[in-house]
């Protein structure tokens, strides 16, 4: 599994060696597996992502607003600190480079549609008997077996078939999908948490594996407890979005925005005094009326009724005050609540600022903030090590460092299997 002597350069200050320096990872996937790399490149492995003649296609997908030309951010943020090799998996000789990086491997990863890398070859079955201790992890929209295995996919698809759409949105509308891929993301991190106990297995007993992960089922694991709603008592969780799920728990209205207040519902309702006692010395008209015994009844609670006459009474106040006003009243108070941060709140959070979340990195001559981890390790510490590099331009280094003499490099190239 370890391989420190060959750990390759990279451009700018030297970094501490990361906790997993001396892993190597092939990663021969593209939306599913980019993000499970960048979390093993950046706590120090070598990830070499293997693409096709003229680069990933993801590399050009429309982000955001870049302007007509620019290459996906996306992209950038999940592919930094890797190394690129591009071949042609289409050429025997290509085929035959990966095979021989296979050897000197720790773990490989891939999203192709099952069946697709054992025709040419590579896929687990075959990679893991060519290289036992090989750890081979498959993240795919459906696992590998099942009806849906070969299904096209999306992120949005990815949502719905994980349950997880269902529950976004507002109660008397459309589900909504949340932002940023969130699916995709699910899948990568449950591959990576995989891909490591598969990797700490092969280097205690020498023995590799097929790691198949499921997307759907990476979703259906943010569902908590609904399933078991249904299963115990026929209960099917719907979504309820900006509304109140009962009276005080829900998405509030202020001065600059939202926020999410959670006086109710919890250890039978014991932040209720709280609340009613701040908004009384805060003297808002008709918060006496929330002192009544029926206020106690958690059947009262849930009705419409409670939650309109809550919110004529909070939401006058809430308005009056900003995002930050509210958070500290309600922490004096001991009532929970929190802002509803937008983006521009995050990047401004005095929070992750202090503790040094966000990183610098060279976004085509321009210097940006991307995001850290969202750990510290004190003695193997995390690092953002450079861009993600461009289409091929490790090839050469890569390959010797997996062995391959500078007249096989020659051949492979002249065949046409290397970009």
């Amino acid at each position: 599994m370890a391989h420190d002597s060959d750990q390759h350069d990279r451009s700018g200050p030297q970094q501490p060696p990361g906790p997993l320096a001396g892993l190597r990872v092939l990663e021969a996937g593209n939306q599913l597996t980019s993000y499970c790399g960048k979390l093993f490149a950046e706590l120090g492995a070598d990830v070499v992502l293997i693409e096709p003649p003229g680069g990933s296609a993801l590399r050009s997908t429309p982000s955001g607003d870049q302007g007509l030309g620019s290459p996906s951010f996306r992209f950038f943020y999940q592919n930094t600190s890797k190394r690129s090799i591009v071949v042609d998996l289409r050429h025997p000789e290509g085929v035959a480079v990966v095979k021989e990086m296979i050897l000197g491997a720790d773990l490989l990863l891939e999203d192709s549609s099952p069946g697709i890398l054992n025709d040419i070859g590579i896929g687990a079955e075959a990679s893991i008997a060519l290289h036992p201790r090989l750890v081979y992890t498959s993240i795919t929209p459906f696992g590998q077996t099942g009806p849906y295995a070969s299904y096209q996919y999306t992120d949005l698809i990815c949502m719905a078939f994980g349950g997880m759409l269902w529950m976004g949105g507002y109660a008397d509308d459309v589900p909504v999908q949340a932002a940023g891929e969130q699916a995709y993301m699910a899948g990568s991190l449950y591959g990576a948490v995989a891909s490591m106990i598969a990797l700490t297995h092969a280097e205690l007993h020498g023995e590799g594996q097929h790691v198949d992960v499921s997307v759907q089922e990476a979703v259906a694991m943010g569902l908590e407890n609904a399933a078991q709603y249904y299963d115990l008592n026929r209960h099917i969780r719907t979504r309820f979005g900006g509304g109140q799920r009962e009276a005080g728990f829900g998405v509030f209205p202020c001065a600059d925005g939202y926020v999410f207040l959670l006086a109710a519902g919890i250890g039978g309702n014991r932040f209720w005094p709280n609340m009613v006692k701040w908004l009384l010395a805060e003297g808002v008209a008709n918060a006496d009326e929330l002192a009544a015994p029926s206020w106690g009844s958690p059947e009262f609670m849930k009705s419409d009724a409670a939650k309109q006459r809550f919110s004529e009474i909070f939401t006058p106040y809430s308005r009056t005050r900003t995002k930050s006003e509210l958070y500290h009243a309600s922490q004096s108070w001991r009532v929970p609540l929190g802002p509803v941060n937008n983006p521009s709140d995050i990047y401004r959070s005095d929070q992750l600022r202090s503790r040094g979340y966000f990183v610098d990195v060279d976004w085509f001559g321009r210097t940006v903030e991307l995001p850290g981890a969202p750990y510290g390790l004190s003695a193997t510490p995390w690092a953002l090590t450079g861009p993600p590099p461009q289409p091929g331009a490790d090839t050469d280094d890569v390959l010797a460092d997996f062995g391959f003499s500078r007249d096989a490099i020659v051949q492979a190239r002249s065949s046409g299997a290397l970009g």
